[in-house]
């Protein structure tokens, strides 16, 4: 492995999103991340074959309900930098694997955990998923068509931007204050608290006066004609954000309007009337045809692309933004790093494939390795 992060040492308990999407984001740059799954795969109904998510670690397969295999968790624990667990309040503690399980066996280590309420709080011990997050924490209201319900942004602003992004973040402010303090000590993710973190602007917007719509009716929302979506002549979309006096002059250019023609731009009054006219304009090339008209310009219109579309885009294929690993296109390692670029992940590997080699690093040897086999401690 190469990257910023090679040489630190990540334990990672297997489970849903968010979790595994901070421990991707370690392994991508370098840290040595070992997954503990079940120790019998065909129980285990968690990810799917060649989840992304699962990329760049090994991965063992513990019986974490016996004590030996709370042993083995935490004999890993004792040589590692860093610990990750996604389950509700809790249930770590319930498993011996609480953070006052494992810094009493490695006080240097940063306990990672991400939930969707928090660590406390009356909702703590709630059931919930994304949407659920989002709504409480006022990330889901904004987001929609002006008289229309509010539509779920997929799983991102809370699952991965708000819950994994924000602990790995968490977990490399902790390893930094560790090279003064000599000490870990625990990172509290909630994605309630991220997905409110990411609306920071918005609060700032609202107070200035510069969010005085609701829903659907604001300048980043939709509710501006000059930064939204439309339809084309082929039935695709184009994006369109020329907010900027000089883009929307180059979009104007592009779409062959005479800007005597029209109503000012950020004059909220005469949106509906510009939306219509840009619709029409708009409507009248197919997509490509469009974006080859704005080739060059800064109209800052582009094509709204499909996932699988985006990684065909001349611009990401040239900065490798997507690659393929295992059969299996998805996106590439980010951020970038001049000195110490980190290798292209590995492959998932199938659950529990490394145990007889990480348990032999820890010092387990043959016999007790199929000791343990049989006793179905861990995995076969």
């Amino acid at each position: 492995m190469a990257g910023p992060l090679t040489g630190l040492k990540v334990v990672e308990l297997a489970g849903l999103a968010p979790a595994p999407f901070a421990g991707t984001l370690l392994a991508d740059l370098g840290a040595d991340v070992v997954r503990v799954d079940r120790a019998k795969p065909g129980a285990d109904v968690l990810g799917v074959p060649g989840d992304p998510l699962m990329r760049g670690r090994r991965t063992i397969g513990v019986d974490t309900k016996n004590p030996d295999g709370v042993e083995i968790v935490l004999r890993l624990a004792e040589r590692a930098d860093v610990f990750i667990e996604g389950f509700r309040p809790g249930v770590a503690e319930r498993m011996g694997l609480g953070p006052d399980d494992v810094q009493a066996r490695n006080p240097r280590i940063v306990y990672g955990r991400v939930t969707g309420w928090g660590q406390d709080g009356p909702l703590a011990s709630a059931a919930g998923h994304d949407i659920n997050y989002l709504s409480i924490a006022g990330a889901l209201e904004p987001i929609g068509r002006a008289g229309e319900r509010p539509v779920p942004p997929l799983n991102l602003v809370g699952d991965f931007a708000g819950g994994g992004m924000l602990l790995a973040l968490g977990i490399l402010a902790a390893l930094h204050e560790r090279t003064s303090s000599g000490r870990g000590q625990v990172v509290d993710a909630a994605m309630v608290d991220g997905a409110a973190l990411l609306m920071t602007q918005l609060f700032g917007m609202r107070s200035a006066g510069m969010w005085p719509g609701e829903r659907g009716g604001n300048v980043l929302d939709g509710g501006a004609p000059f930064y939204d979506t439309y339809e084309t002549a082929d039935g695709k979309y184009v994006a369109v954000g020329a907010i900027e006096m000089r883009f929307w002059g180059d979009l104007v250019t592009v779409l062959d309007l005479d800007p005597a023609q029209l109503p000012l731009h950020l004059d909220g009054n005469s949106w509906p009337r510009l939306r219509e006219i840009l619709a029409e304009a708009i409507g009248t090339y197919t997509r490509d045809e469009l974006v080859a008209r704005a080739e060059g310009t800064d109209a800052c219109l582009t094509p709204v692309l499909s996932p699988w579309e985006a990684a065909e885009h001349p611009h990401n294929a040239a900065r490798g933004t997507f690659v393929e690993i295992g059969g299996v296109v998805q996106p590439a390692p980010a951020p970038r790093f001049d000195r110490t670029p980190p290798s292209a992940p590995e492959p998932p590997h199938e659950k529990g494939a490394d145990t007889a080699d990480v348990l032999a690093e820890l010092g387990y040897d043959t016999r007790t390795l199929d000791d343990l086999r049989t006793a179905g401690v861990i995995a076969s």
